[in-house]
């Protein structure tokens, strides 16, 4: 069996095409429609979508789940984990490498965080989906980007 070499170049231009293709950040108008489309959503679906709240509260017959996002966290859809796989060789010696990575918070709290908070009636669906006045829609996003189905074209 052959071992394919893969060049440092190479390794490089990937994680540049990587890191270009998340620099746009992202789009605000995701969280904002999630405000109207999410109306009506079974409990059931929520928790599907955007996962376990980070907080639970009952009041008046209604359930309020609130869900956190704070870009100083590093967030993937393998729940803060990240997988990478490098080449590596030279000296007459090649392989290649597997590594598991973890994000961790930096920072207590970040300007750009959000925390969206779900309303859930007696039927057990979304009445209201709601942001803080002074949060980022752009940040509130990746709460509800899952949920949210995309824009007609």
């Amino acid at each position: 069996m052959a071992v394919r070499h893969v060049g440092t170049a190479t390794l490089l231009g990937l994680a540049g095409a990587l890191l270009a293709s998340c620099a746009t950040g992202p789009d605000p108008e995701i969280a904002r429609r999630a405000q109207t489309e999410l109306v009506g959503m079974p409990k059931e679906r929520l928790l599907a979508c955007a996962g376990v709240p980070a907080r639970q509260a009952q009041a008046g017959g209604r359930d309020y789940y609130t869900y956190v996002s704070d870009p100083g966290v590093a967030v993937s859809p393998l729940g803060g984990s990240s997988i990478g796989v490098g080449g590596f060789g030279g000296g007459g010696s090649s392989g290649v490498g597997v590594g598991l990575g973890f994000g961790l918070p930096i920072g207590s709290s970040s300007p750009g965080m959000c925390e969206a908070t779900f309303v859930l009636g007696p039927s057990g669906v979304v009445e209201q989906v709601s942001y803080p006045g002074n949060a980022s829609l752009s940040a509130c996003t990746p709460i509800v980007q899952n949920c949210v189905p995309p824009a007609p074209r």
